[in-house]
């Protein structure tokens, strides 16, 4: 419940206080008396907070929008506040309605406001709206970001058709020629696709892309080119390097996906290298090298935190005034 009021209150205030400061203008915003009603409903018992959130978020920004059209408050932009709303209460669908309604063009001029829904469409496996979403974005020509990409990536990869497979190639192409960063994990979704879509001359373009070459998709999406491409012998050669006995035993060595052996393996099935491949295959999976985990878990995955978060809530051992030892204080006192 303290979500949704406090989003509301926030917004409100915020424009009266910018309103105030410019006295004789027309349009006096008044919002004194809604946003009073909005603290009293934490009083009420019977509504519950997402029953609230799901009813009236939308409703206060749309009538926001239409006294203020015309009004900017600096740097502050309300869409984000809105959008990180839904993304708590998982209102993805509340999200996809506020964007696409042409009457509220203009106050999610922002692309963090897109990419907030993009990434909670994504997350709840929602690809159509988020392409509805992103066209919405193209259309209104809110500027896409490193991270815009990498989520239009995404969801082009998960839809797997050829108009998203268009769309994708048509928007790198695009963030090319205007020399703007495209993220690596961008490219290895690329390639994904385009592997999806049989166009191996295309996902050896993108693949060419990756400037970074000592992570584990790299390696497993070059033995998957190498194989599908017919440079089989280079696949191998790949492979067969990663289980030599020269390395050091305390140096990780390299993991492939189940997925990807079983890529060369089709593709040499019948053939003179069958052989060769399978004893290569034997020595990783003996090595521990060859992972479960298919080339589809390795691109969504989410990293793992690099620090443990302090605790929201610890016990507080020293004076904030004195900084000793709450202990002693006491004692002395």
């Amino acid at each position: 419940m303290f979500l949704v009021d406090a989003t509301c209150v926030a917004c409100c205030s915020y424009a009266r206080v910018a309103r105030s400061s410019k006295a004789g203008m027309a349009g006096e915003l008044h919002w004194s008396q809604e946003a009073s009603v909005v603290r009293k409903r934490d009083q009420t018992p019977k509504l519950s907070a997402k029953e609230a959130g799901s009813s009236s978020p939308r409703h206060w920004i749309e009538r926001y929008h239409s006294e203020n059209r015309n009004m900017a408050f600096g740097e502050f932009k309300f869409g984000p506040l809105f959008m990180r709303l839904c993304y708590e209460l998982g209102q993805e669908d509340m999200a996809v309605a506020a964007l696409t309604d042409e009457s509220m063009n203009g106050f999610f001029n922002d692309t963090t406001s897109f990419n907030i829904a993009i990434d909670m469409l994504f997350i709840k496996e929602s690809f159509e709206d988020a392409l509805k979403v992103l066209r919405t974005m193209w259309k209104q020509g809110v500027q896409f970001n490193k991270d815009t990409v990498l989520l239009t990536a995404g969801i082009c990869y998960k839809l797997n058709t050829t108009e998203s497979y268009q769309i994708f190639a048509s928007l790198i192409d695009d963030q090319l020629s205007k020399g703007y960063f495209i993220a690596r994990h961008a490219y290895y979704f690329a390639v994904a696709l385009a592997l999806k879509q049989s166009d191996i001359k295309k996902a050896e373009s993108f693949y060419s892309q990756i400037t970074k070459t000592d992570d584990r998709l790299y390696q497993n999406f070059k033995v998957v080119i190498l194989a599908v491409s017919g440079a089989v012998d280079g696949a191998m050669s790949i492979l067969s390097a990663t289980v030599s006995p020269k390395s050091p035993s305390f140096v990780r060595k390299p993991e492939f996906s189940r997925e990807v052996v079983d890529v060369l393996r089709l593709q040499t099935k019948g053939g003179p290298h069958m052989m060769k491949v399978e004893q290569i295959v034997t020595q990783l999976e003996q090595a521990g090298q060859v992972s479960q985990q298919t080339l589809d878990d390795m691109l969504c995955r989410t990293p793992k935190e690099k620090s443990k978060l302090a605790p929201i809530m610890e016990e507080r051992r020293y004076s904030r005034r004195t900084l000793r030892p709450l202990q002693s204080i006491l004692l002395s006192e």
